[in-house]
């Protein structure tokens, strides 16, 4: 299911979420919500699930923020297919900081399995390996002309020669980043998960799960059919979808053949990198720039070091269906060796603003228990996680830095972090371990990217800062949903500050029930 929901960037929002699925679900609005968590949705961090049939309308102000963003169930993967764009316009009279484009086309990028992928995800719980890589690649839910049976469903977008459009990019997959570009046709970067950006060109993006991108795009070629095409950027040393989707971009004037085998005339195919291609991932990113001069925090008040990775859970019987990772093992993953475990008796918020014991603890670690060679050749000793569920606390309006360094235990990856109720500027960025002595004078506080996703270099560290002035329970994970089963995720408790005015809202009286 896909839909868009576009809004002014001053509006009051109420969203009813209906479900009625075999499972209990929630939804989560890709967008900071001011002092009231209760409208971010993951499940049991911010609310309990939606039960079969029941229902809950999401409240919230938007304020102060444009752009594309998205919406999207937040339990278990049921956002396989329950997504959709959300789209702020500037105020009216609220000019864009480039040229105004004659018109909007969202792209949504999604994954599809042949099978439920409900039940993928069960299997891959029963036994404890990774689970199945899905079998297709969608634009706006449709395969495209690359694999059976699809073809006449194919999305085409028609478009008028000399019209520059604008597509907003949001790659909605579970488990996987994403090459994309536009056949012979170069796209201009104008905003990143909903902040706008220097404007520069190029010929492909890279957008991991949750990220949005916008681009530019005239129709300065000439008139034809352009495939749009994604597929996969894979940093890992593991099994993923090769596969290819495509839309087609279609001039209103393409010429069509004459003769014999009358029809449309084939579209043109874009240069894709490979799948491996780091190089031009990283180049990309590296690319991206603040608009204008960024409100970036200098003085740190929190200083967090976060490894993030992968791991395995040792088994006592080796040869237990339910151990089928490598050598007899269950995969895990963690930040700071701690393997996130959801609550299930409340939310990790009801329980915290209820003052009710017993769900979570705050004693998450700001470091690493042990230093390592984080890239390097890992003792095997490290490589398996302690599960739990804790929480990070941080005083209202603290300047925070983050540090997030891959690790090389399993695989090392790009792991594409989230933080719910906050956007952060991505101040820094290498490969290798991350020295706290020489690579800050590298940093860009001038004008680094904002945003609310960002991929750790695979084999390398990204630092990103933001302040702490949105109380609440906010949940940071990786984005690979695989990887956020397996326990990759922590929550940072924002305390309230002083007054009504920094401090969370009360819960609404239809908060689902636990």
């Amino acid at each position: 299911m896909e839909s868009s929901l576009r809004f002014s960037s001053l509006a009051f929002i109420a969203l009813l979420a209906y479900f009625a699925f075999l499972a209990s679900a929630e939804l989560h609005v890709r967008e900071f919500v001011l002092r009231n968590p209760w409208a971010d949705g993951p499940e049991y961090i911010t609310q309990c699930p939606i039960r079969p049939g029941q229902s809950y309308t999401y409240r919230f102000t938007i304020e102060d923020q444009e752009g594309t963003l998205w919406w999207h169930a937040h339990s278990r993967w049921l956002r396989a297919t329950v997504y959709g764009a959300l789209i702020i316009y500037p105020r009216l009279g609220s000019p864009y900081p480039f040229h105004m484009p004659k018109r909007d086309i969202p792209v949504l990028l999604g994954e599809w399995w042949d099978r439920n992928p409900m039940d993928v995800l069960r299997q891959a719980q029963f036994t404890g390996a990774a689970a199945n890589v899905s079998d297709a690649y969608t634009i706006n839910g449709q395969p495209g002309d690359l694999y059976r049976c699809s073809r006449s469903e194919t999305v085409r977008f028609p478009i008028f020669p000399g019209e520059t459009v604008q597509l907003r990019v949001i790659n909605a997959g579970l488990n996987q980043q994403l090459f994309f570009s536009v056949a012979n046709h170069q796209l201009t970067v104008v905003e990143t998960d909903s902040a706008y950006t220097k404007p520069f060109t190029t010929s492909v993006i890279m957008i991991g799960p949750g990220q949005t991108t916008n681009v530019l795009l005239t129709a300065n070629q000439r008139p034809g059919r352009y495939y749009m095409a994604a597929r996969a950027y894979n940093s890992a040393n593991a099994p993923f979808d090769n596969t290819t989707t495509t839309a087609i971009l279609e001039y209103v004037n393409a010429p069509t053949r004459r003769g014999r085998g009358r029809g449309q005339i084939a579209p043109v195919f874009p240069v894709l990198p490979g799948f491996n291609d780091t190089a031009t991932a990283t180049a990309f990113t590296n690319r991206l720039r603040y608009w204008k001069r960024a409100p970036v925090p200098l003085q740190i008040d929190e200083n967090l070091f976060f490894t993030v990775g992968l791991g395995l859970i040792n088994c006592s019987n080796p040869n237990s269906p339910r151990c089928q990772g490598p050598n007899g093992t269950r995969f895990a993953a963690s930040i700071n060796n701690q393997s996130f475990v959801l609550p299930r008796r409340n939310s990790i918020m009801q329980a915290y603003y209820q003052g009710m014991p017993g769900i979570f603890t705050t004693d998450f670690p700001p470091v690493p228990p042990v230093q390592f060679d984080y890239t390097g050749n890992v003792s095997r000793g490290l490589w398996q996680p302690v599960k739990g569920t804790k929480a990070y606390k941080l005083k209202f309006k603290a300047n925070v830095q983050i540090v997030l360094q891959d690790t090389s235990i399993v695989t090392p990856e790009n792991h594409p972090m989230h933080l719910h109720g906050y956007q952060f500027y991505v101040v820094g960025s290498g490969f290798g371990n991350f020295n706290p002595r020489t690579d800050p004078a590298r940093f860009n506080l001038f004008d680094p990217p904002e945003r609310n996703t960002i991929g750790t270099p695979p084999g390398g560290w990204v630092a990103v800062r933001f302040v702490a002035d949105n109380p609440g329970a906010w949940f940071m994970h990786c984005h690979i949903d695989s990887h956020l089963g397996w326990g990759l995720a922590m929550v940072f408790l924002v305390e309230n500050g002083r007054g009504q005015l920094q401090s969370v809202q009360a819960p609404p009286l239809d908060l689902p029930r636990c």
